[in-house]
């Protein structure tokens, strides 16, 4: 089996990591990485690939970045060089992002079949983008490799074929405990982190990425006003996205002195200081999963989740994105610490399961 593994951008290659991984299993099957280039990213050296122990991708596209339809069109007309010369068996994409959707229309009308993984999450909020390549990217799949119950569910409200949907885990999970495994051996003097742990005292993890939350100075005065008002009496760690940092210079956006302002931060230091957090607060949808996996408090700035299972059985709280509510969902999040679980499946081995599954094989739990 000839399979091509697509990735768009860093955080996909979290994803994809372990699918790659596990492939090796499988003397039959051949899987190759292509990235897309969707984002330039300084941080993915040979180094980056390493910690991931996966070989850098068989096809970079440089597709670069650009209005969501230059770089949609960016990677399907590189993707169908691609797939021409490749000529796979299966494409299969992961997540969100621009690429998954542009790969998979050009897998499709290049007759391949197409598997999506992290399939049939809905936030029902049209005005995001990644929710119109979720369903888009749904609507012509072949296979459906589900996270969370919901995502099943919406599946077949959509009208796919039960047998086409198969409930594996996620693959966000399987690199994450892996990856705590690595940092446990890792000398991590050199984190950016380190001082601000070695002081023993609670402290918040904050992300805040999402245009919604920061492009619209009231909203992003709001929620720095939840900041501001939770960071009295401890430190928050606040790793700033470059578009949010001109963001908060364009709006005057003045955070407590206790926020201590980091650069982004790549994926082992981010974990090592957000698995020990007090609580996190985010808008990032893998955060809201990583968090209920490792059983740390969450707090999501924003008004929906495509991911209503960290809500309904993990620790995560759907906040809003008020002073108030914010404020108020940090305090209940602690309260769920205690009851929360781990959601089904969510133990390290979906992306074996995923490769089960191609080979014919029972694997997790199929849909009714």
């Amino acid at each position: 089996m000839n399979v091509l593994l697509v990735a768009g951008a860093r955080p996909n290659f979290m994803k994809i990591a372990p699918i790659y991984r596990a492939s090796l299993l499988y003397g039959s099957v051949r899987c190759s990485i292509v990235h897309t280039g969707q984002h330039y990213d300084r941080e993915m050296s040979g180094t980056f690939f390493e910690e991931l122990e996966i070989p850098e991708p068989a096809y970079s596209l440089n597709a670069g970045s650009g209005s969501h339809a230059v770089q949609t069109a960016a990677v399907m007309v590189a993707f169908e060089q691609v797939c021409l010369q490749e000529k796979p068996d299966l494409v299969m994409v992961v997540g969100d992002v621009n690429s998954t959707l542009a790969c998979s229309i050009v897998a499709k009308k290049c007759g391949i079949t197409v598997a999506h993984v992290e399939a049939g999450l809905r936030s029902f909020d049209l005005a995001m983008p990644e929710e119109i390549n979720r369903m888009v990217t749904d609507a012509i799949s072949d296979l459906f490799f589900v996270t969370e119950e919901s995502g099943a569910d919406n599946l077949l409200r959509e009208g796919k074929a039960p047998g086409a949907i198969h409930a594996v885990g996620h693959v966000m999970v399987d690199n994450l405990l892996r990856q705590v495994e690595r940092l446990s051996l890792q000398d991590v003097g050199n984190f950016q982190g380190y001082s601000l742990k070695q002081r023993g005292k609670p402290y918040l993890f904050l992300t805040l990425h999402r245009p919604s939350n920061v492009d619209r100075r009231e909203v992003f005065q709001g929620i720095a006003a939840a900041i501001n008002t939770l960071a009295a009496d401890r430190s928050v760690v606040f790793p700033v996205h470059p578009r949010t940092r001109s963001m908060m210079e364009a709006h005057g956006i003045s955070l407590s002195q206790r926020v201590v302002l980091l650069p982004p931060l790549g994926y082992r230091e981010a974990l090592y200081l957000w698995k020990d957090a007090e609580c996190v607060l985010t808008d990032s949808g893998g955060l809201q999963e990583e968090t209920t996996a490792l059983g740390v408090p969450c707090v999501t700035i924003r008004e929906n989740t495509e991911r209503p299972v960290t809500v309904e059985m993990g620790t995560n709280v759907l906040a809003g994105v008020t002073a108030d509510r914010i404020v108020a969902g940090y305090r209940e999040s602690l309260e769920k610490r205690s009851s929360a679980t781990v959601p089904p499946l969510w133990d390290g081995k979906a992306s074996e399961r995923i490769w089960q599954v191609l080979a014919g094989q029972p694997a997790g739990i199929e849909t009714p």
